[in-house]
């Protein structure tokens, strides 16, 4: 988080020095599991303090991978998800090779948009399992 932090005030300041409003960038974030981060707390309000994006995933990134292919697995552990997501990309190995989730992309948003909305309305945002990578993508994607 310190590093975006920094970063993110980098370039401000470059577009400021520079009159160049195109320098700064349109959006930071940063993406960080739940299920092993010490600070969660601390790095949410730090983004909240300095408009950084997060795109938590709990309890980890390979639930976002998971529901490529599959619907929620409900509350896991890190290794258990893992397992899961072998079942269907079986060389997986913390590398993402795009080609192996495109053509679950759209059914992962979908997924991973209606846990978030469910984890909302029970007043448990973040809870396991959920993941924002979803939002990420979606900006990235246009």
């Amino acid at each position: 988080m310190e590093l975006a932090k920094q970063y993110k005030e980098q370039a401000q300041a470059k577009a400021n020095r520079e009159g160049d409003d195109n320098l700064a960038y349109d959006s930071v974030w940063c993406v960080f599991d739940i299920d092993e981060h010490p600070r969660v707390g601390e790095a949410m309000e730090m983004a909240r303090d300095n408009d950084i994006c997060l795109a938590i995933s709990n309890p980890c990134f390979e639930l976002w991978l998971l529901l490529h292919f599959r619907d929620n697995p409900g509350a896991q552990i890190r290794d258990r998800m893992k397992t899961m997501l072998i079942k269907h990309v079986p060389e997986y190995d913390k590398h993402v090779d795009y080609a192996a989730y495109s053509a679950g992309y759209g059914q992962a948003v979908t997924r991973a948009s209606r846990m978030d909305q469910d984890a909302e309305e029970v007043h448990e945002p973040r809870r396991n399992p959920t993941t924002g990578v979803y939002r990420l993508t979606e900006l990235i994607r246009g």
